[in-house]
């Protein structure tokens, strides 16, 4: 009685709890990740996916990787401030400031209707006719079919009531204008314009009104010093709203249905639910909270369609939550939560589960709603459970260290398997408990392999010293579907024969991994053997061990250790290690999952997974028991973006103005011939951190096949030669998210004319043997009677050439002064404005040729006017490149070896011998001081 009246309590207590709010986890955007402007005053995400910041002095968008600036030019702070970003129905940015209204074009901002606007936009809103209304300092202006009208609210251009600051359009097509004197509203049909007067705030000297935003038949207003006043549509009177702790409403914007977004300078930002007229809740800055907002100074607050919360802050850049899919989910009940448990082996019961942790064993009772817990030093020796199996409506329990138990669930009573052998039934190791086709249950251990009858009788006991067992510990004993029985051991696999309790070892044909220490088999729907090796490579075999293969090293798998695998309905497996999870199609597809997708943790433990009778997926991780529900996968959510190339940089230089999209959603660049070492960005879009960032792309489909990214977004593709080339980028293991980029290389100039040269000698020399050969015929010789001679000997020179002083080898050549500051000058613009010295391969035939010139001639320009060797010039210009990579802090991205590449230097000696001579320190020394010198 006293448990059912325990029970009932636990039940009432648990439904009578509030449900705990989802968590979010914050991260930041700062000058680290590349802002140069930390007061974020707007936010818009577009249609494409990129978010767009609004700051004091820019615009900045943003792709979760890579920012891009496009700054605002001007010699007045304030003007530059940007009020507000929209995007046109036709994919046009628009950016409205205290200047006036721009549109994003390429890589700047172009100015829009300044001669009309010239006073600060501050709010922007588009119909679905493509009108656009625009709230500035002078009124409304309405842009539609090219024409724009210029609305006055009041006759008085100066008056209050044209300084609009905000613009709200309801479904009723009615405009609702936010004034520094107060509401207005315009219906767009009939024109007609009324204004409302708040009473609330006739005895306020100053109430600036700043934003507003609806829902259904209620206007919500923000201001600077009133916090939130409530307009009812119907009795058209004004009302304080819900008080978020602080008055200053910098930002105001709702989800159309129920939900209020205030940001506040000073409070934080706040969710309030207009049905329960509360904060149901609030997002405050906290010394205690390791992923929340850093202040309480917000100025701009967005919540995407895709459920993602961007925080702009003053001073301190953005914080945005990270997306998750919510794919996958941690099981969890309102009365217990396996979050941040470590699950090592779990059973899933018809009336609830049983979980074995790090930290003992736990028993969810989903009809009473209870949970029992069971762990060291009173119910058990051990509280590392490593394994449970369910036989004959009992579980059987193994632990590290504490031996094996017995739970009963009828019961709830847990007791010892096998108190008469202390070894290893009370404080060994029991690593896997399993049952064969015959009824007897089989246990691995760290003292052989122990077969018992249903009855729990010793049938046999397997050691090294009385079978083929190898000596050490039994990790797992598996019987397939033939009722043969594989055993895995600390130093190889053995054969069971399970009928004449027999175990063979030498019966493996040659390369099969025999010898390995396994950990587990698994056997999926067409009878395949997948054996899990310790920290190797996943291997396969079929059950007559006649066809079997390891998975390749250059796969997803490679270097993670495998720890668990099962197979869902369509026949893909599950691969779960020790760095993330795997779909896998049996062939050459690996499908990561991540934080991205719900996973709470990329760890995963070695705990056998499995599917349900219901078709859903589970698996032990170390944070929590994960589940994926049958279907799930067809309604994922993390593909909700194409990818995009958001960023070029051609020779270390930023190149995106090149970059050509076009309609199909694939892309093309033309480079010269020089700018051969592009690296390319791109982005997927889902905003979480950049290490749970999987793709995989190929260049020119060449035999490497795709190769794979993991927490990176970008790609170098180093010394292109001219033509063109084919780049693909795609999710990892998604082939229909694949997206191309063609880069075309120019052919240099100098080749060009190089191969018509050779082209024109090839058919000097055949006109010249064809005209040799019609003269002989003419004069009666034929073919047949010519006779060739021996080659006479040679004739060596009387004297061997005599290195000459540079002033006497170049006498004969002589160039006049006029013409080698000709060639000087052009040599300099060609160097600087071509950068031809970044290649390393560049040769002075190459530059004499871009000049007009012979070898000879540039030879003297450089040894006798200039004064320098050809390469001791080409080595300054690749220093001095050197030295501008590491000031604008590529040394940063970019290893050592990287910048000398991209300085055009292709020898490490070389690089480091030239920069010493020239500095007298090393370029490691350099880029020391230059960081010191920053401090």
């Amino acid at each position: 009685m006293k448990n059912l009246i325990a029970q009932i309590l636990a039940l009432l207590f648990a439904t009578l709890l509030p449900k705990k709010a989802q968590p979010y986890h914050f991260q930041g955007l700062t000058g680290k990740e590349g802002l140069t402007e930390l007061t974020i005053t707007a936010i818009y995400k577009d249609t494409h996916g990129y978010v767009w910041l609004g700051t004091p002095t820019s615009v900045v968008r943003f792709d979760g990787v890579h920012v891009k600036h496009y700054p605002i030019y001007g010699f007045n702070a304030k003007s530059k401030w940007v009020n507000t970003i929209m995007e046109t129905l036709d994919g046009h940015i628009l950016i409205g400031n205290e200047t006036g209204l721009f549109r994003v074009e390429g890589d700047r901002l172009e100015p829009l209707l300044s001669e009309t606007i010239r006073k600060g936009v501050r709010s922007l809103v588009c119909e679905a006719d493509s009108t656009l209304y625009v709230a500035s300092g002078e009124g409304l202006y309405i842009i539609s079919g090219g024409r724009v009208e210029t609305v006055l609210l009041d006759d008085n251009i100066l008056s209050a009531a044209n300084n609009i600051m905000a613009l709200y359009l309801d479904v009723e097509r009615t405009l609702w204008m936010l004034t520094h004197k107060g509401l207005y509203s315009m219906d767009l049909s009939s024109r007609k314009i009324c204004y409302y007067r708040n009473t609330l705030a006739d005895e306020v000297e100053d109430v600036s009104y700043r934003c507003l935003t609806g829902i259904g038949a209620h206007i919500y207003i923000g201001t600077m010093k009133e916090g939130i006043y409530c307009f009812d549509k119907q009795t058209q009177t004004f009302s304080p709203y819900v008080n978020v702790g602080c008055n200053v409403i910098m930002s105001l914007s709702s989800d159309e249905r129920d939900l209020l977004y205030v940001a506040t300078d000073g409070n934080g930002a706040h969710f309030i639910s207009t049905s329960q007229h509360r904060i149901v809740r609030s997002f405050i800055y906290s010394p205690e909270a390791v992923s929340g907002i850093r202040t309480n100074a917000v100025y701009s607050l967005l919540v995407d369609r895709d459920g993602l919360i961007w925080v702009g802050t003053y001073q301190l850049g953005l914080d945005y939550t990270v997306y998750q899919s919510r794919l996958f989910s941690v099981y969890q009940t309102p009365y217990f939560s396996t979050v941040d448990i470590p699950i090592r082996t779990f059973n899933i019961l018809p009336f609830g589960k049983m979980l074995g942790t790090r930290s003992g064993l736990f028993f969810v009772d989903e009809r009473r709603q209870t949970v029992l817990r069971f762990g060291a030093p009173k119910e058990m020796r051990s509280n590392q459970v490593l394994c449970s199996y369910v036989f004959h409506d009992k579980l059987y329990i193994g632990t590290y260290g504490g031996g094996m138990y017995v739970f009963d669930p009828s019961t709830c009573q847990l007791s010892d398997f096998e108190p008469n052998i202390r070894q290893p039934f009370l404080d060994g190791h029991v690593f896997c408990i399993t049952s064969d086709q015959t009824d007897r249950l089989w246990m691995a251990t760290s003292n052989g392999l122990y077969c018992y009858d249903k009855e729990r009788k010793l049938v046999k006991h397997f050691m090294h010293t009385n079978s083929h067992l190898p000596e050490g510990n039994v990790y797992y004993v598996f019987f397939d579907s033939t009722g043969k029985g594989w055993i895995c051991t600390e130093n190889g696999v053995c054969i069971l024969d399970a009928d004449k309790l027999v175990i063979r070892a030498n019966v493996f044909p040659k390369g099969f991994p025999a010898s390995e220490k396994m950990m587990a088999i698994y056997e999926d729907a067409s009878h395949t053997l997948y054996f899990i090796p310790y920290k190797t490579n996943l291997f396969t075999s079929d059950i007559s061990m006649k066809c079997f293969r390891r998975i390749p090293t250059d796969t997803a798998l490679d270097g993670k250790e495998i720890m668990t695998i099962t197979e869902d309905q369509e026949g893909w497996m599950w691969i779960g290690t020790s760095d993330g999870l795997f779909r896998y199609d049996k062939k050459e597809t690996f499908v990561p999952y991540t934080f991205v997708d719900g996973i709470p943790d990329p760890i995963f433990l070695p705990c056998p997974s499995f599917m349900d009778k219901e078709g859903n997926l589970w698996f032990g991780n170390s944070k929590g028991l994960v589940e994926l529900p049958k279907g799930s996968l067809k309604q994922k959510n993390g593909a909700a973006y194409q990818i995009a190339i958001s960023t070029i940089n051609v020779n270390g230089v930023p190149m995106d103005s090149l970059l050509v999209e076009h309609p199909g959603g694939n892309y093309f660049i033309e480079l010269a011939s020089t700018q051969n070492n592009v690296q390319i960005g791109f982005s997927d879009f889902t905003f979480t951190s950049p290490a749970y960032m999987n793709y995989e792309y190929c260049l020119d489909n060449t035999n490497k096949g795709w190769q794979h990214l993991i927490g990176r977004s970008e790609v170098n593709l180093y010394n292109l030669s001219p033509g063109k080339h084919l780049f693909k980028i795609r999710r990892t293991g998604v082939p229909g998210s694949e997206r191309m980029l063609a880069i075309h290389v120019r052919v240099p100039i100098w080749r060009i004319v190089g191969i018509a040269a050779a082209c024109a000698m090839v058919l000097g020399i055949a006109f010249f043997l064809y005209y040799r050969f019609r003269r002989k015929t003419d004069e009666g010789v034929s073919c047949d009677s010519v006779i060739f001679l021996p080659e006479k000997n040679k004739v060596e020179p009387l004297e061997k050439d005599v290195p000459q002083p540079v002033s006497e080898k170049y006498k004969a050549g002589r160039l006049p002064d006029e013409e080698c500051k000709r060639l000087a000058k052009a040599l300099k613009l060609m160097m600087e404005n071509e950068k031809l010295y970044i290649n390393p391969n560049l040769r002075i035939g190459d530059l004499a040729a871009r000049l007009g010139v012979s070898s000879n001639n540039l030879s003297y320009l450089f040894n006798v006017h200039l004064q320098h060797s050809y390469y001791d010039y080409i080595n300054d210009y690749r220093v001095i490149e050197f030295k501008k990579l590491v000031s604008q802090g590529m040394h940063n991205k970019y290893t050592l070896q990287v910048l000398m590449e991209l300085s055009g230097f292709n020898s490490r000696a070389s690089f480091f011998r030239i920069f010493k001579k020239l500095h007298n320190i090393t370029p490691k020394e350099y880029i020391t001081r230059q960081e010191e010198g920053k401090k």
